[in-house]
């Protein structure tokens, strides 16, 4: 059946733009429209992630059978000055999330194709490199918040780039909240970016192994810095700090880090930092053989590495940089509830707007809410990993 023969009330949609409220009378298999057994309105969002899981591209909604809320139905009133702001704020978020997903998607294109490159044994060009850095900087200066939702959405079988993504991005935020200049922001990207050049180098099966490295396999691992010394070599054009970013973040303060056992004063703050950032996002990050820790977890781990490997000043000053609940990380309510950190701006931490999709009482996906809770009589209990509920928060970022 087309479109034209279809009611007016009744519509395709397709299955990323349907919302809770809307009433679904059929689904679109690619043999023709589908009545379903059960035609109603979309009250969970566990709903729409089974439709997704069973390869369902379109639906038919009736426009009249849905509800007010769902956006198919124009308000019978003009909107007020305070929804109409609400909604260009939405816009705006929703412009700069598409930016920070682009630059993400070009990032991550860029390393690829320079691991590869360099693999051949060709030069790394570094303009290529501050290019995205500049976008970077850009993308901080204007939201941060933006990019760290989209930075949460992770997948395993991406570590190595996503995490040097990560690195970067986490190395220009952290500097960002020190006050450093522009340029050093640039370089410190730039070598984040880098950090884990000397990797494609490194052993397929060790590098992906998915256990724990036999103290032989480890000392393996451990050359990856070795050949990142080489490669910084042959590169013309990297400064001194996009090096010793990608140089020093196996480093410690007592000396006992690697490749140069580096000590105290050997190790300038950016050195510093790139060992706090590339330890943070390493432990918060899923990987084939474990799982993603909660960022008060991962902070945890980082104040026990104080003071004789990491710094612990700085430590405690990038603590409060991401915050205890950073925007992108999942939190417990005290009506057991679980959301997604949506935005911290001009807020303590322990009070941001939260984006609640599931709960734990009921065990199953509920109505997208946000709950600004310095208006809320709820609170955050915890921080919460994905796995720990056994939950995909990915459709709702």
């Amino acid at each position: 059946m087309n479109d034209s023969a279809e009611s007016n009330n009744v519509i395709k949609v397709p299955i990323d733009k349907l919302a809770l409220g809307m009433f679904v009378t059929a689904i679109d298999h690619q043999n023709g429209k589908v009545a379903i057994r059960n035609p109603g309105q979309i009250k969970y969002r566990d709903a729409i992630v089974k439709l997704k899981a069973s390869n369902i591209a379109v639906v038919w909604v009736d426009i009249e059978r849905s509800s007010d809320t769902c956006g198919l139905k124009k308000a019978e009133r003009a909107s007020s000055a305070s929804s109409l702001l609400m909604r260009k704020a939405t816009v705006t978020r929703d412009g700069q999330r598409g930016q920070a997903k682009k630059l993400l998607a070009e990032a991550k294109g860029l390393i690829k194709k320079v691991m590869s490159e360099t693999f051949e044994g060709k030069a790394i060009e570094v303009g290529q490199f501050e290019d995205v850095a500049d976008k970077m900087i850009e993308s901080v200066m204007d939201d941060a918040d933006a990019f760290k939702c989209i930075s949460a959405l992770r997948s395993k079988d991406a570590y190595l780039l996503e995490h040097s993504i990560n690195v970067a991005f986490l190395l220009v935020t952290f500097g960002k909240h020190l006050k450093l200049d522009r340029e050093l922001l640039k370089q410190m990207a730039v070598g984040g970016i880098l950090h884990d050049i000397g990797k494609i180098k490194v052993d397929n099966e060790i590098l992906h192994k998915p256990g724990k490295l036999t103290p032989e396999e480890f000392e393996h691992m451990k050359l990856h810095q070795f050949y990142a010394i080489e490669i910084m070599h042959e590169t013309t054009g990297l400064s001194q700090v996009s090096k010793d970013v990608c140089l020093m973040h196996h480093e410690k303060l007592d000396g006992r880090g690697y490749p140069n056992g580096l000590k105290d004063e050997q190790l300038p703050q950016h050195g510093r930092m790139s060992c706090i950032v590339d330890i943070f996002d390493a432990l918060t990050a899923a990987r084939c053989y474990k799982e993603a820790m909660s960022p008060a977890a991962a902070f945890k781990i980082l104040i026990s590495l104080t003071p004789f490997h990491l710094d612990q000043k700085l430590v405690y000053e990038f603590i409060r940089c991401v915050g205890i609940y950073p925007v992108g990380s999942l939190v417990q309510l005290s009506d057991l509830r679980v959301g997604i950190v949506w935005d911290a701006k001009g807020r303590d931490a322990l009070h941001p707007i939260v984006k609640c999709f599931y709960s734990i009482k009921h065990k199953h996906y509920t109505e997208v809410t946000m709950v600004d809770l310095l208006k809320s009589e709820l609170n955050i209990e915890r921080g919460v990993s994905p796995s720990m509920l056994d939950v995909d928060p990915s459709p709702f970022y």
